[in-house]
């Protein structure tokens, strides 16, 4: 039986989960946290290592700021992408003003930005918002 790791949005908890199981919305072990979550997950810059490096699936995160207008009506459309690829791609958000480390290392120059990571690695990158077919097209097109 193959699994695949999942790090808990809340506590951070490495979890093996059994890929049959990834569509029945499995559950840290520690405490009871959706690790496939339907919407996208807040990303800190202290949590930000341990979630990419760690997580089996592809992470993609929204590099955003509260003062732009596109993240703003980009938003909701994100949070459909994350319910549409439940279970096949992790969607976070990173807000560039509270968090400053992670979107300098990653040259983080325009917002929004998309930035798809495999195995703690950056495999590709979208400046722009986008509605949610559109960000559910292109990263299903990077996979």
């Amino acid at each position: 039986m193959e699994k695949i790791h999942a790090v808990c949005p809340s506590c951070q908890t490495v979890n093996a989960v059994l890929t049959e199981r990834i569509r029945q919305n499995p559950v840290c072990a520690k405490c009871a946290t959706s690790l496939l979550p339907a919407h996208p997950v807040e990303l800190t810059d202290q949590t930000f290592e341990r979630f990419i490096t760690r997580s089996t699936l592809p992470v993609l995160v929204d590099f955003w700021a509260p003062w732009c207008g596109p993240c703003k009506m980009m938003a909701p459309a994100f949070s459909q992408a994350a319910a549409a690829l439940q279970g096949q791609v992790i969607l976070a958000k990173m807000d560039t003003e509270a968090q400053r480390a992670v979107p300098a290392r990653f040259s983080i120059q325009s917002v929004p930005s998309l930035v798809l990571f495999r195995q703690g690695r950056e495999t590709a990158r979208q400046a722009g918002a986008m509605p949610a077919a559109q960000i559910q097209a292109w990263v299903r097109q990077q996979l």
